[in-house]
Order: structure tokens, then C-alpha cells, then sequence
């Protein structure tokens, strides 16, 4: 069982820069692959960034690669999504996931865990 719990979410001005934290309770934190999720109004939720054990492969959508990075340290039990250059389109709520896995998961549905997330808001 993982709980995880978001935070670092805010209001930014366009072009500037956020980093999201999300922190894990549970054993074996390090087994599970991690995925952050963001959903705008009035639209699905889509993954933004996903990494597996120790951080070896990461995947982000074209939408958002280059400008996101997801990192985790299993030390403190935490993944990190750093936002640079935001864009409005960037608005959203943003989850955190985790599903026992050693490979790379790119689907929502195939998440075990959710946090309640953050809210981000990027102003134009």
C-alpha cells in the first residue's frame, strides 16, 4: 500500500517555473514506477511524465518534453515534476501515481495509487 500526497503547486506567470513534489509512504518505494498525471477543465487526464526504479528511463509527451523533467529519491521516498518555461495550456491539476512495476507505465488505468493533487494555474 502507497499514500502519496502532492505539493508545490501555485500560480506562475507565463514562462516561469514550478517544481512539484510528491511525497510516498509505504515500503519498497523504489519497486514502484511513478507517473505524474495532470487534468484541465473540461478535459481528460493525461500523463505528463512517468519514471521507473532509480530513475533509469523516463518518458515525457512531446507536449511537455524539454520543458518538464520527473526525477525521484527513493532515499526520501519522493518524485519531483520540474515545470520550466509554463505556458497557460499548462493549467491543471496535477496527480502523483505509483503501481508496482519495473517498466515504464504510460496509461492511467494502469496506476494503483493516486494522491489528491495540486493545482496549477499559469497566468498569461
Amino acid at each position: 500500500q502507497v499514500q502519496l500526497v502532492e505539493s508545490g503547486g501555485g500560480l506562475v506567470q507565463a514562462g516561469g517555473s514550478l517544481r512539484l513534489s510528491c511525497a510516498a509512504s509505504g515500503r519498497a518505494f523504489s519497486t514502484y514506477a511513478l507517473g505524474w498525471f495532470r487534468q484541465a477543465p473540461g478535459k481528460e487526464r493525461e500523463l505528463v511524465a512517468a519514471i521507473i526504479w532509480y530513475g533509469d528511463n523516463t518518458y515525457a509527451p512531446e507536449s511537455v518534453k524539454g520543458r518538464f523533467t520527473i526525477s525521484r529519491d527513493d532515499a526520501k521516498n519522493m518524485v519531483y515534476l520540474q515545470m520550466n518555461n509554463l505556458k497557460p495550456e499548462d493549467t491543471a491539476v496535477y496527480y502523483c501515481a505509483a503501481v508496482l512495476s519495473p517498466s515504464l507505465r504510460l496509461g492511467e488505468g494502469e496506476y494503483d495509487y493516486w494522491g489528491q493533487g495540486t493545482r496549477v494555474t499559469v497566468s498569461s
